[in-house]
């Protein structure tokens, strides 16, 4: 496959071969087991570098489950693609580096951002997500379909609670725990901008709050329940407030079924919106 302007690219992408927003190089650390994940996030949050640590997921190998999947996908395509470069790598988050909202997810989509190598990029959940955010003032655009389509979000950053596209989208309590440090590190290096956390269903809900507690914040005592516009105050050690929103996913399930309704995510992406302050 030939990127318009740039060279032939295989499936999945080799890293610093052109494609667009590919923050890594041949010479990114490669994390190959948990302990790897670990001591390189650990370097990334001691040395204040977001784009090292986007760099050094979008190359993790350490759950081989997981390196499997995605990169067979990659390689096999859907028919609909078949004439089309996957990504086939772990998704950095993607957005402002400078946070006031912070979007949280559960994984890639297969042909989703494991094909386009943008978190929530050409899948009908990201359809749903990017419109929302659009009419909320949060995107540049109301649609998302590739890396390079000109897309731009306002104060906002998306993550997932796992960065490798899972089969069936269900990652192993392992897998969840592996990827974990990826998330803690980023979201410390973000945090001292937050004002809101949108979480996308349960799992993102759940991991959101073991990652502020990971990172030394506090999380109220019982942990607040999962609900689509529930809401919970967290505290930072330093006296900052965040207000995480429930929300439930925008996964075909929930909206082809009407439990997920445009109204009902502009109301929470909107939420989140609000709680933003003047730069």
């Amino acid at each position: 496959m030939t990127l318009p302007g740039g060279p032939v690219i295989d499936s999945p992408v080799p890293p610093g071969t052109g494609w667009p927003g590919d923050p890594a190089t041949p010479e990114t650390p490669v994390a190959r087991t948990p302990a790897q994940v670990r001591r390189l996030a650990r370097t990334a949050l001691r040395t204040d570098e977001l784009g090292a640590l986007d760099a050094e997921v979008s190359v993790c190998r350490a759950c081989p489950r997981l390196v499997r999947w995605r990169e067979d996908v990659a390689v096999a395509k859907r028919a609909a693609y078949a004439d089309e470069t996957y990504w086939g790598r772990p998704i950095p988050g993607w957005g402002d580096p400078q946070p006031q909202v912070l979007v949280v997810g559960l994984a890639p989509a297969a042909h989703g951002a494991n094909r386009t190598g943008r978190v929530f990029t050409g899948d009908r959940s990201g359809d749903w997500l990017f419109a929302s955010l659009h009419r909320v003032g949060l995107a540049t655009q109301a649609t998302s379909v590739r890396a390079d389509d000109g897309q731009s979000l306002i104060d906002t950053r998306m993550v997932a609670t796992v960065r490798c596209a899972p089969p069936q989208n269900k990652p192993t309590t392992d897998e969840i725990a592996t990827c974990a440090p990826w998330i803690e590190a980023e979201l410390a290096l973000v945090v001292r901008h937050v004002r809101a956390v949108v979480a996308l269903g349960g799992i993102g809900w759940a991991a959101t709050l073991r990652a502020f507690d990971a990172i030394g914040w506090t999380v109220p005592r019982p942990r607040p329940r999962f609900g689509h516009g529930a809401e919970a105050v967290l505290s930072g050690p330093d006296g900052q407030a965040i207000t995480l929103l429930g929300c439930y996913h925008p996964s075909q399930q929930n909206t082809f079924t009407g439990r997920l309704t445009e109204p009902m995510l502009d109301a929470v992406l909107g939420r989140a919106a609000a709680l933003r302050v003047p730069r």
